[in-house]
């Protein structure tokens, strides 16, 4: 009995802590907001899979009287399982698909006349529904550095556990955008 509840413990406290990390992000995403739909390779251990991507933008806004914007980004992201015999006996196997829901912000430097006002540095925190051999923990860490035009997006992405929890191998992916707003 305490087992099954155990369980279900775990199950709702993820479930609403996804909820609190995607709430400021939904508000704040409320104004302009411009949509993402991302693609492209996302490598482990030398192995590539498809990772396919939704982001949901907020309008930028200013840091103070700084040179620096922010924009609040919430994403769903969805990474291909791969076939590697080698970690199949694991508990933590590469025969799932990856599912996350995350939430954070990007940010920019200059003005919107600069030519490297485009060029962002992004962070979110994740929610990992199911975890893997590359993304062991229920939450993680997601860096991005990319490029956000007015159509296109390319990016470099880092998502891993940051270490807190083995293993830590982590997904580094090479992906392209296409960008609405709406």
């Amino acid at each position: 009995m305490s087992d099954t509840f155990s369980k279900g413990w775990s199950i709702a406290s993820r479930a609403l802590s996804a909820c609190f990390l995607a709430m400021p992000t939904m508000i704040a995403t409320a104004y302009e907001p411009r949509i993402e739909l991302q693609a492209g390779p996302s490598y482990m251990d030398g192995r590539n899979a498809t990772a396919i991507f939704t982001e949901i933008m907020g309008m930028q806004r200013a840091i103070g009287t700084a040179a620096i914007t922010w924009q609040p980004v919430l994403s769903l992201g969805w990474i291909e399982r791969r076939n590697i015999p080698r970690y199949e006996p694991s508990c933590y196997r590469t025969s799932h698909n990856a599912e996350l829901l995350a939430g954070g912000g990007r940010l920019h430097i200059g003005s919107q006349q600069t030519w490297y006002q485009p060029l962002f540095f992004g962070f979110e925190l994740a929610y990992n529904h199911q975890p893997t051999q590359a993304l062991s923990s229920p939450y993680e860490f997601v860096s991005t550095l990319g490029w956000q035009g007015r159509r296109f997006s390319f990016q470099l992405r880092h998502i891993s556990n940051g270490g807190l929890h083995d293993p830590n191998r982590g997904e580094t992916m090479a992906l392209a955008g296409l960008g609405f707003t709406l």
